[in-house]
């Protein structure tokens, strides 16, 4: 998975609208320190330090897709009570859209209370509803979820099983998906996952995915035969089931499997790590990312999440430090655009001077870092615009480059004179420079200042053009030629 597409994938997140359709409930934590035994019975006392309220359920996949910068609509139903009102207010803490919770009278709002000490649950209490929804609740659920689920890149359904998602608020959200083909996916609940047929995706775990195909899974034959079994019952594009400390198994309509082995680290709590995997998946498909890379990502998120204690967000920068420990040193610096401006933004607001070049840089040669190390001691940071394969043949032949546009921005990132590298596709760095606006932009003395371009954009908001020196005698050119004299037979 590239770091680059990552950060490019939240860069643009807030672009991102998702309808989430499900249970919602509040989860209270109590946590405390537990140092003795009841006199009254042999239970241990918990003395309460700290009480936290977060959003539970269906609310949890919310909060996870607002921390990822995604525009959340909820749908859902809860009681016209004390809890609905502060799951309610919470939600209009984070600037979600309530405007789709209907309130029904009698209704308990759900809510858990866990009491946890020293890293430990000691107890839950469940205060919550499961009545089935009135008539004319469904009703207005259905007629809302019909109405306007075309105004969304993403259907999100998160079934708890507390009698929000009945038969026909759920075929309402498949339906109305299908005809603005916008995807569904689902984190199912209970045994027939025949109530989700047309979705695109299903979620569940091991344990679930058992109980819903009446196959124990022990291998990878049998978990194939359950996967089988899913798919030709509900006509799945897509099935993903979580494993636990096995990772995840993608199943695709037609046949085809992908493992992804989990990412070890040490697990405090799994609680609320599939809400973390639905909300990554959603923002990371409405992207337009493959079905496979958002399961690597979602399979990122749920590590990052099974390592903190209770219902817990992950954010993108924690995503992104995640995947990026699979890219060491160089990596880290080539950006794309998109997430190279606002870092340069928040640079020169700390008064960092940017300097910018740019080139083929084919071949690496000592030419190339005596040029870029005379740039990089002009400012604070040192901005790279590499030309891409497809530039660089327009500019010299199809027989270049030799080095392909990735590998060199490697080799050039690996250098501790640059700070960033990014590639661009045109023929000139014009559009480059406008978004970046460097104090300073270096071109070889090869160059007059009238020949420069980008010279304008730069002297027009007061930046100035630096002509640097080259190396006698060194070039990619001379370099090609000696080993042609050298080697030609």
């Amino acid at each position: 998975m590239e770091r680059t597409a990552v950060e490019t994938l939240f860069a643009h997140s807030c672009e991102v609208r998702c309808l989430v359709v499900g249970d919602l409930m509040l989860d209270e934590y109590l946590w405390g320190k537990a140092e003795r035994i009841s006199p009254e019975a042999p239970v241990q006392v918990v003395d309460i330090i700290r009480e936290e309220l977060r959003l539970g359920g269906a609310g949890n996949v919310v909060h996870n897709l607002v921390a990822l910068g995604v525009q959340v609509a909820v749908c859902s139903v809860i009681g016209d009570d004390q809890n609905g009102r502060e799951l309610l207010e919470k939600f209009c803490r984070h600037g979600i859209d309530t405007s789709a919770i209907f309130l029904e009278a009698g209704r308990r709002t759900s809510r858990k209370t866990r009491v946890v000490a020293a890293h430990q649950q000691i107890v839950r209490i469940d205060r919550e509803s499961r009545e089935a929804l009135s008539l004319e609740i469904e009703r207005q659920l259905c007629t809302w979820i019909t109405e306007h689920a075309s105004e969304y890149k993403v259907v999100v359904l998160s079934d708890y099983n507390k009698g929000v998602l009945t038969p026909a608020v759920i075929a309402s959200a498949i339906s109305a998906a299908a005809k603005a083909d916008i995807p569904v996916l689902v984190d199912p609940k209970g045994t027939d996952f025949a109530r989700y047929a047309g979705a695109t995706l299903l979620t569940p775990n091991r344990k679930e995915a058992e109980a819903a195909s009446g196959i124990p899974i022990n291998d990878e034959s049998s978990l194939a035969h359950a996967a089988e079994t899913i798919m030709d019952a509900t006509g799945l594009q897509y099935l993903l089931i979580t494993r636990s400390e096995e990772g995840m198994s993608l199943f695709s309509k037609g046949g085809k499997v992908t493992h992804i082995p989990t990412i070890a680290r040490e697990v405090f709590d799994v609680s609320g790590a599939g809400d973390t995997v639905l909300a990554t998946l959603a923002v990371s498909i409405a992207s337009g990312f493959g079905m496979a890379e958002s399961a690597s990502l979602a399979n990122v998120a749920a590590g990052i999440a099974v390592g903190k204690l209770g219902t817990s967000i992950v954010t993108p920068e924690e995503i992104i430090t995640t995947v990026s420990l699979a890219h060491k040193d160089s990596h880290a610096k080539i950006k794309n655009l998109d997430v190279l401006s606002p870092l340069l933004t928040v640079e020169k607001n700390r008064g960092k001077r940017i300097v910018f070049t740019n080139g083929c840089f084919d071949l690496l040669h000592a030419g190339h870092v005596k040029y870029l190390q005379k740039a990089r001691n002009l400012g604070d940071l040192l901005v790279l615009g590499l030309n891409s394969d497809a530039s660089v043949r327009r500019l010299k032949g199809i027989k270049r480059p030799l080095i392909d546009q990735d590998e060199r921005a490697h080799l050039l990132a690996a250098l501790d004179c640059i700070d960033f590298v990014t590639i661009f596709e045109e023929d000139t760095p014009i559009e480059l420079i406008t978004a970046i606006k460097p104090h300073i932009l270096a071109k070889g003395g090869d160059y007059s200042l009238d020949g420069v371009v980008g010279r304008e954009v730069v002297e027009s908001y007061g930046g100035r053009v630096e002509l640097i020196t080259f190396l006698d005698g060194k070039s990619t050119t001379n370099i090609i030629e000696k080993v042609l004299s050298l080697y030609s037979v």
